[in-house]
């Protein structure tokens, strides 16, 4: 059996924190808010996979307690991970596309994706990570924040 998934997250930018992306620190940039370390590439990722194995959300599996104030995503994905193999599905492959007016993201790319296959025990082949802009528009154009979209396909072992 093949499932698809679909996740999204945003956060607003927050200059008193790091700007993580798929566990890359990003230099000269605003982080971004939130109870984690905010990471809105693994959060999407994450509900994209969950979604796909019909495992609930990234907010059930994870709430926002102490055991996760400030923690690494990709300790998320990892969770998220052993959770799709000891349910029986198999990760086919993931797709994300990071939203926001800057910083440039291809400098950064092959150890975001490299980072996201370690955390999800598959091949880098499977997992894609690109990004766009919105041309100025919306809270995104503004730069009061950013947002990252997910799809993965999950297939039974």
């Amino acid at each position: 059996m093949m499932r698809i998934g679909q996740g999204y997250d945003v956060h607003q930018f927050d200059d008193t924190r790091p700007l993580v992306l798929a566990g890359v620190t990003i230099p000269d940039h605003a982080g971004l808010g939130g109870h984690s370390d905010a990471d809105v590439v693994s959060h999407a990722i994450a509900d994209a996979l969950l979604g796909a194995a019909g495992l609930g959300d990234i907010g059930a599996l994870f709430p926002a307690s102490d055991e996760w104030k400030n923690a690494s995503s990709l300790k998320i994905l990892l969770e998220v991970g052993r959770t799709l193999r000891s349910e029986g599905w198999e990760i086919s492959n993931v797709d994300s596309t990071v939203i926001a007016e800057s910083p440039k993201l291809a400098p950064f790319r092959d150890r975001m994706i490299d980072n996201i296959s370690e955390a999800l025990s598959v091949d880098r082949a499977r997992i894609s990570i690109k990004a766009t802009t919105t041309d100025g528009l919306g809270f995104t154009g503004r730069g009061q924040g950013m947002a990252a979209v997910a799809v993965a396909l999950v297939t039974s072992a």
